[in-house]
């Protein structure tokens, strides 16, 4: 599986990011190393490594996303995870698109903190949450690492910021995989 993710990375991963100044690939790893950056756990630094792999073997593409369709990125990157990667790693890239809608809702200055795209995005996959989203987002165990992984997502798309390569993960990906995945 990680050679396979690695295979990702190097082909789609090269593409444009949805509107943003930086690859789909160079968003993902700054993300991990502002994880690791943080102090997170292997697993949450992992899940930031691959929090867009959904853009990669969904149905529907970033650009549909970008077009107005919900391309529930979130929801395909944690399916795809989940046969080489337990719920630490895959439950945080599930939640990071709730996640923004979580901040949106809970942190009135968040919002502007997000890059023009976005925001756009936040429109097509639901807006900001309700009393009762933000009350069930809460009560999951796994809200905490999604909203630190959220912030890393925001602030990993800077053109000028020197960004490490995949081969920086590996092993922390073998080490947070399951056995057989490797």
């Amino acid at each position: 599986m990680v050679e396979r993710l690695e295979e990702l990375f190097e082909g789609q991963g090269a593409q444009d990011y949805l509107g943003e100044a930086v690859s789909v690939a160079t968003h993902m790893l700054q993300a991990a190393d502002r994880a690791r950056e943080a102090g997170a756990a292997p697993a949450l630094v992992a899940a930031a490594l691959l929090h867009d792999v959904g853009h990669f073997t969904g149905l529907v593409s970033g650009a549909e996303l970008m077009a107005g369709t919900d391309n529930h990125h979130d929801e395909q990157g944690a399916a795809f995870l989940a046969a080489h990667f337990g719920p630490e790693v895959c439950e945080p890239v599930r939640l990071h698109v709730a996640a923004k809608r979580y901040l949106c809702a809970v942190e009135p200055s968040y919002r502007g903190e997000l890059s023009p795209a976005s925001v756009y995005t936040l429109s097509v996959q639901g807006g900001p949450m309700d009393e009762t989203e933000v009350a069930r987002f809460e009560a999951n165990p796994y809200a905490r690492d999604a909203v630190l992984l959220r912030r890393c997502d925001d602030a990993a798309k800077d053109p000028e910021r020197p960004t490490p390569a995949f081969t920086e993960f590996r092993d922390l990906l073998v080490g947070v995989a399951r056995p057989a995945s490797t």
